[in-house]
């Protein structure tokens, strides 16, 4: 049946970590190391927690990759590492940490909404992340925003996206969700009956059964070529 919603995670699909905040933040501690040399190994620190680290809260497992980026990027000092996550911690708390939208995101989001698709952030976080996408433009390009915290449930339990689905009025078997964590948002999304694809934007994933896209680019070309 032809999709007609659908859902994206918000971290890792429509905003990313500001490493040039975090590259900031860690100078303040006398770690030295650029916002270039933290981005490049981002994707293979997130593959290593979501494949080999489970049954933490995502929270958790969110820090736990800004600790796998740091060792990639040869960032050393556990002492001074940890004043710096609690000071990116606070910030987060405060602002939302993954403030970077790429130059393709808000272009792709057009596109879907101009297919008639209902677009629904379904999130992992800290009952902010509405606010944080209206800080970043991302707000009224989406229809419904479902927030963890708000919500007391997270992704993979299938009841985060049932409620979703309750709320924009959509059914499991038109509605595809979209995120970044094979055993979060993949295995989560397929428990509720949805279809599931990964944004697996390094081709990190070929090793695992799931439908992957490189972009939203390639993820709304995919919807439009079903349905032309």
């Amino acid at each position: 049946m032809a999709i007609d919603t659908v859902f994206l995670d918000a971290g890792g699909v429509l905003v990313f970590p500001s490493w040039a905040r975090v590259a900031s933040t860690l100078a303040q501690h006398g770690l030295v190391t650029t916002a270039a040399a933290l981005a490049a190994v981002e994707l293979h620190a997130k593959h290593e927690v979501d494949t080999r680290i489970r049954g933490e809260l995502d929270v958790v497992r969110g820090w736990l990759m800004f600790e796998k980026v740091f060792a990639r990027a040869g960032v050393v000092g556990p002492a001074t590492i940890t004043a710096a996550l609690a000071d990116l911690q606070g910030y987060h708390a405060a602002h939302n940490l993954w403030e970077h939208v790429p130059d393709d995101v808000i272009p792709a989001l057009q596109r879907l909404r101009a297919s008639g698709r209902k677009l629904v952030v379904v999130s992992n976080a800290n009952g902010r992340i509405r606010a944080a996408l209206d800080r970043v433009g991302i707000g009224p390009h989406v229809d419904l925003v479902i927030d963890s915290t708000e919500e007391g449930v997270e992704k993979p339990d299938p009841r985060i996206f049932h409620r979703a689905l309750d709320r924009i009025g959509s059914r499991p078997e038109t509605t595809v969700h979209v995120g970044d964590l094979f055993y979060t948002d993949v295995v989560g999304a397929r428990a509720a009956g949805l279809r599931a694809v990964l944004l697996d934007m390094a081709d990190l994933y070929g090793d695992h059964d799931c439908e992957r896209v490189r972009s939203l680019t390639d993820l709304a070309a995919l919807l439009d070529g079903e349905t032309g």
